[in-house]
């Protein structure tokens, strides 16, 4: 390895996570794999459905079992394969080697505990700190994400603060022990654009300072291009294209990542009297109980060829550090 390469500091091969009910299984991640590289900013993009929370949680082991459960696959950190450790040992590296910043603060928050003791609770369980040093500690927290009045808040309960405020709380209770990895799923969803904007701008920030490698999950690509190195595409709970950021906006492949692509509201199309209209993915996500066969995204496809329908194209590698899943960019095998 080359001195300047940044190492891989996660590695997901082959994961595989279903739910089950009378229907049957859904196949809710089938067969994913990524990696993450120590310092960047990765995202996964793909409408809802397409397995990016799922991943998220089934990274951390929190996949609520039943209904749900890891039926295969690997989660390589730090030598160590995740999915082999059993709760206790999952424990003291959830939270504190890896963290994650869940969607909705008010439901992730707990209402009856003040924002201070959340906090507190971080230092207290991962660095066996006093109650006052960890208390102290989720002060100096709350200033490093723009808080005011840090010693106020901390006696604060999550309904007294407004939803940027207890988003930032979130990011100070994910930072907390200084984690090598950060999942965001959907940070900036349930707030404004401005404080979007604060929210996406602070975590960028934080991540310098810490030198956190920052998993991304949204369907928002203008967040992607603004925060993300790498992009991971999903879909129907495969990932279907994956490449460097700049290289997804200039060229995409799958015709899917040009659906996604071509839905963005792009400022200043209205130009000469002409408007340009956002285009939509036609169809719905299939379901994750009876997938079709080919290719999952066939039915939807406007480049769709008969192999699609008969043969689901592997995740194949066009370029370095380019894959992508489609028949268009893939070679058929020979009948």
């Amino acid at each position: 390895m080359k001195p300047s390469e940044p190492k891989t500091i996660l590695d997901v091969s082959g994961l595989k996570t279903y739910f089950y009910s009378s229907r049957g299984a859904a196949r809710a991640v089938d067969g994913v794999s990524f990696h993450l590289r120590s310092g960047e900013v990765l995202g996964v993009v793909g409408e809802s459905g397409s397995g990016k929370s799922v991943t998220a949680l089934s990274i951390m082991q929190l996949i609520p079992d039943p209904p749900g459960k890891i039926v295969d696959g690997r989660v390589h950190f730090d030598g160590t394969n995740l999915l082999d450790l059993s709760r206790q040992q999952m424990r003291r590296i959830r939270g504190n080697r890896i963290a994650m910043i869940f969607q909705e603060p008010m439901t992730s928050l707990n209402p009856v505990f003040t924002i201070g003791n959340q906090i507190s609770e971080m230092f207290i369980l991962h660095r066996n700190a006093g109650r006052k040093e960890a208390l102290e500690a989720s002060i100096e927290m709350l200033h490093r994400v723009q808080i005011p009045a840090p010693q106020r808040r901390i006696h604060e309960y999550p309904h007294q603060l407004s939803g940027g405020m207890r988003q930032r709380a979130m990011i100070a209770m994910a930072l907390a022990c200084d984690p090598e990895i950060l999942i965001a799923d959907e940070p900036t969803t349930a707030l404004d654009v401005t404080v979007q904007a604060q929210i996406l701008e602070l975590m960028l920030k934080l991540k310098e300072d810490f030198g956190t490698a920052v998993q991304m999950i949204t369907h928002d690509l203008g967040v992607i291009a603004e925060m993300a190195q790498r992009i991971v595409v999903m879909y129907a709970g495969r990932v279907v294209e994956e490449a460097p950021t700049l290289e997804i906006f200039k060229r995409p492949l799958h015709p899917y990542t040009v659906g996604l692509l071509q839905s963005i509201p792009i400022l200043g199309s209205r130009t000469a009297g002409e408007t340009r209209r956002l285009r939509e993915i036609k169809g719905m996500v299939p379901s994750l109980v009876s997938l079709p066969e080919g290719c999952k995204f066939g039915d939807r496809c406007p480049r769709v060829m008969e192999i699609c329908r008969q043969r689901e194209p592997e995740l194949t590698d066009i370029t370095s550090g380019r894959r992508v899943r489609c028949w268009l960019h893939v070679e058929p095998p020979a009948s």
